[in-house]
């Protein structure tokens, strides 16, 4: 008999709560709503459903998005401002393509998105890190970088950042830093690429409006957004929001011309389920979901971490950043938290250097229940007591 080959990316391993993936619980993934808006694009749009779309994908999704986006978002787009996408990822592959030469500088915050720094890595772009702090990305730092990028010849071309319930810390950055940092890349002539997978994902109220919607200077902003976190990430549906002749610039490209838009079908699906309000509701329901999660994890870190541990409070999103205790190293740290039946991913994963951020990991909240996360958190303080040398530790409240 053949072997039977993976269906899905993450893999279970018994015994082990993993914390490293960034994946939603199945549970809470709305398969029933999904099969029946399945069944209404058919009825509606019948073979057309199955046809080549149109290149800046299928217009009543493209409706749809705007109509969202007036509520989530500071402005609405225009229709013309929008375009399909076959989620965040390849929409990030395909702006590196088409806006950068070989040579050219791409910026990133650091810590990033770490498949972002794998999508760069595929093209022949220079990387340069640009500091960030508890407010986001800092506008001192992007300065700095230019300033040497510029001062060796070098073409400083897109700027890469996720600025609302950012992945991996779950800070969002400042609204007046915001304002700040759209001002900066128009003038610089560099484009901002504004990874905004985490906008639904708002648990203590809405999120700053989106560099995108603060920009008045075309081409300098490229908004990504997806369905992969308010609905599911098998769909492979996204969006991307740019001035007209942007959008025009990815949508006349061989790309989607040769194949009719990015997932024509899917994304009648995912209009129709948009319409019918099962979004909205799915929305909610994932709201409060996460949130409960999120809470409780937040208190198991207080009640049961190592003293001088730290981490963030994210407003939003999928993740809790952690500064170790002095003595503490996160690539160390994982195979002894998967040896005590948990995991993580260390902090250097998140910097392009890979150098920096060793006394940190991230942790996912997103996959397990709230008790299964409080038994998560349970292991890794154990194992973190552990690993940290006692002369660097102070002891616990307990034990004093």
């Amino acid at each position: 008999m053949p072997q039977q080959l993976p269906l899905i990316q993450f893999v279970e391993r018994p015994g082990i709560i993993d914390l490293a993936w960034g994946h939603p619980d199945p549970i809470l993934v709305p398969v029933d709503a999904l099969r029946a808006a399945a069944a209404r694009a058919f009825d509606r749009y019948g073979p057309d459903a199955l046809a080549y779309g149109t290149p800046a994908g299928p217009g009543p999704l493209i409706d749809a998005i705007c109509e969202r986006l007036a509520e989530t978002d500071g402005r609405a787009p225009a229709p013309e401002e929008v375009l399909i996408t076959g989620g965040s990822s390849p929409a990030l592959d395909q702006v590196v393509t088409l806006l950068t030469e070989p040579g050219d500088v791409v910026l990133v915050e650091a810590p990033t998105y770490h498949l972002a720094i794998r999508i760069f890595r595929d093209h022949p772009v220079q990387l340069v890190s640009v500091a960030s702090d508890a407010d986001g990305l800092r506008l001192d730092a992007l300065a700095t970088a230019l300033q040497g990028v510029r001062a060796t010849g070098g073409r400083p071309r897109l700027l890469y950042t996720v600025p609302t319930h950012h992945n991996p810390t779950g800070r969002t950055m400042a609204s007046e830093r915001r304002a700040e940092l759209v001002a900066v890349a128009a003038r610089e002539g560099i484009v901002i690429v504004e990874d905004d997978a985490y906008r639904e994902l708002s648990y203590d109220g809405p999120p700053p409006p989106s560099l995108w919607s603060l920009s008045a200077a075309p081409g300098s902003v490229i908004r990504l957004g997806t369905f992969a976190k308010s609905i599911a990430p098998g769909l492979r549906v996204g969006f991307m929001t740019a001035d007209p002749a942007t959008i025009s610039r990815f949508a006349d490209g061989g790309m989607l011309d040769s194949g009719g838009g990015a997932n024509h079908f899917t994304g009648l699906v995912v209009a129709e389920y948009m319409g019918s309000g099962d979004y909205a509701r799915c929305v909610d329901l994932l709201r409060d979901a996460f949130r409960e999660r999120r809470d409780r994890v937040l208190r198991a870190l207080a009640d049961l971490m190592p003293p001088e541990t730290a981490w963030t409070r994210p407003a939003g999103g999928y993740f809790i950043w952690v500064d170790l205790p002095p003595g503490g190293d996160g690539s160390r740290l994982r195979p002894l938290a998967e040896a005590g039946g948990t995991s993580l991913l260390p902090g250097s994963t998140f910097f392009i250097d890979g150098g920096a951020g060793a006394g940190s990991i991230r942790l996912a909240f997103s996959r397990y229940s709230p008790a299964q996360l409080e038994e998560a958190i349970g292991r890794l303080a154990t194992v973190l007591r552990r690993q940290v040398p006692p002369a660097t530790m102070a002891a616990p409240p307990d034990m004093k």
